[in-house]
């Protein structure tokens, strides 16, 4: 069997190697398994702290999550109170500081995993990524800083609003308060009116109580006017016609100083006109009863209809 010998090729196994040689040669691969050993231990540590850095960088990540929340709470709170949204900023502030830390501990990693040629890859994408995460968590942060900033600029914009609306509900008090004095007012104008009502009342009532006093007692005076002797007012019994008992069929008249009755005479055979004037035409059914007579001119027309009756014993002449 041929087996390496140093320089000048192959040689026997049994008299062309020299002890030396090959023990200097096992000792140079025993040196190489440790160096080799030395270097996967070192890869295995930049692996590790690789590891560690993404995890830092996981952590950042997370706490930049939290962040994130912490500062939409304080953009809630921000609503209602100033206070709150610059607590948020200061928040974020911190935020982005923590995501510039764990960005410097990628970049300490990045440079750890460079003394590995094998694991510097790794840990070099591992970095990378730490660092675009981080490069998150910070833009993450300012643009919670910006929205904490918005947040502020809110709640000054509320504290406006609430300026405003202090400002219009002392207005309307004020006009509640004219309202009050106006309706005070009004109730005042109301009870004079009342008392005004009062004593309008109480003046009627005496004129009412003083208009009786100038009417007698109306009790048993049926019938009767009322007449006054210039002092006292009194009932008399209307005295402007004569007894009427015993003067059925008479008429009233007078001889211009009393007055009295009359007895009509309907059966009157003279005149002192110098003629009767009648109606040519007759209109009405006409009876000339029994023991009378009756006389008229002519020309006479008894109209349509009309009749004119002449009873025994009777007579009426034309002429």
């Amino acid at each position: 069997m041929a087996i390496f010998r140093g320089i000048g090729g192959s040689g026997d196994a049994n008299s062309n190697v020299s002890i030396a040689i090959v023990t200097s040669l096992t000792l140079r691969a025993e040196a190489a398994d440790v160096a080799a050993a030395t270097s996967a231990s070192d890869a295995a540590t930049s692996a590790s702290n690789s590891a560690t850095s993404a995890t830092a960088s996981s952590s950042s990540q997370t706490a930049a999550a939290s962040s994130a929340t912490a500062a939409a709470t304080s953009a809630t709170n921000a609503a209602t109170s100033a206070s709150g949204a610059s607590t948020s900023a200061t928040a974020a502030a911190t935020a982005q500081t923590a995501a510039e830390t764990a960005e410097t501990n990628a970049e300490t990693a990045q440079t750890a995993a460079a003394s590995s040629a094998t694991a510097a890859a790794t840990s070099a994408s591992a970095a990378s990524t730490s660092a675009s995460n981080a490069a998150t968590s910070a833009s993450t942060a300012t643009t919670q800083a910006t929205n904490a900033a918005s947040s502020a600029t809110a709640a000054a914009t509320s504290n406006t609003n609430a300026g405003n609306s202090a400002t219009a509900a002392a207005s309307s008090a004020s006009a509640a308060s004219t309202s009050a004095t106006n309706a005070a007012t009004s109730a005042t104008n109301s009870a004079n009116s009342a008392t005004a009502s009062a004593s309008s009342a109480t003046d009627a009532a005496a004129s009412a109580v003083t208009a009786a006093s100038y009417i007698p007692d109306n009790s048993g005076n049926s019938g009767k006017f009322l007449t006054t002797d210039g002092s006292v007012n009194s009932w008399a019994a209307v005295d402007a016609l004569p007894s009427q008992t015993g003067n059925n069929g008479k008429y009233l008249t007078t001889d211009g100083t009393d007055p009295s009755w009359a007895t009509l005479d309907t059966d009157a055979n003279q005149t002192t006109k110098g003629m009767y004037i009648h109606a040519n035409t007759i209109t009405a059914d006409t009876t000339i009863t029994t023991g009378n007579n009756a006389i008229s001119s002519w020309p006479l027309v008894i109209a349509d209809g009309v009749t004119v009756t002449v009873e025994d014993g009777s007579r009426w002449s034309i002429v």
